[in-house]
């Protein structure tokens, strides 16, 4: 009778368990993801990096890998995942604006891409391989960006070459808000 209780435990504990697997595992695999796509929420203040909101505020935080955005009277704050710049040499950091927008922007390499990836082609807008994905806004540094992509597994990570990347879905968002002439702050 013993014996017939221990298996019966035995056989229970081991289905519990087997069924309990496939969630931990899970967690264990969302656990290495969140640690290579990293992207911290903490708010921010606009007064710590403007000495008014203007037209509209956003700054691009390269390490938490977010862009926070606030309207012109600091009604609307938002916050955004983003992919940013691959390395410290590719991150341009400072102040600037907001002097052009375009949906369906097109794409071409810059210089030092073409040094790096000779193979590399301009993109029309529109195309589904575009890197600028359906909307971007153009700052008044050359060839410096924040844009969509349709590679969504490069948002929260270093991924771009110098530009600030959002889902399509959130670049075509902070689209629909932002005016031309809003200051940014890349940190």
């Amino acid at each position: 009778m013993s014996i017939d209780r221990f298996s019966r435990r035995f056989v229970l504990g081991g289905a519990a368990a087997a069924l309990a697997a496939p969630g931990l595992l899970r967690a264990q695999e969302e656990d290495a993801f969140n640690r290579r796509n990293i992207s911290s929420f903490a708010q921010q203040d606009w007064r710590d990096h403007f000495e008014t909101l203007g037209k509209g505020a956003i700054v691009c935080d390269t390490v938490s890998r977010a862009l926070h955005y606030w309207n012109a009277d600091g009604s609307d704050y938002r916050v955004y995942p983003t992919s940013v710049p691959k390395t410290d040499e590719l991150t341009r950091r400072g102040y600037t604006e907001i002097v052009r927008k375009k949906v369906g922007p097109s794409w071409t390499p810059t210089a030092s891409q073409m040094e790096r990836f000779p193979d590399w082609r301009p993109v029309a807008g529109g195309a589904p391989d575009n890197p600028l994905g359906t909307h971007a806004l153009y700052f008044d540094w050359p060839a410096y960006l924040i844009h969509g992509t349709h590679d969504t597994r490069k948002i929260g990570r270093r991924s771009s070459d110098g530009c600030i990347g959002l889902f399509n879905e959130k670049v075509e968002e902070l689209y629909a808000l932002v005016p031309i002439g809003t200051q940014v702050r890349l940190v």
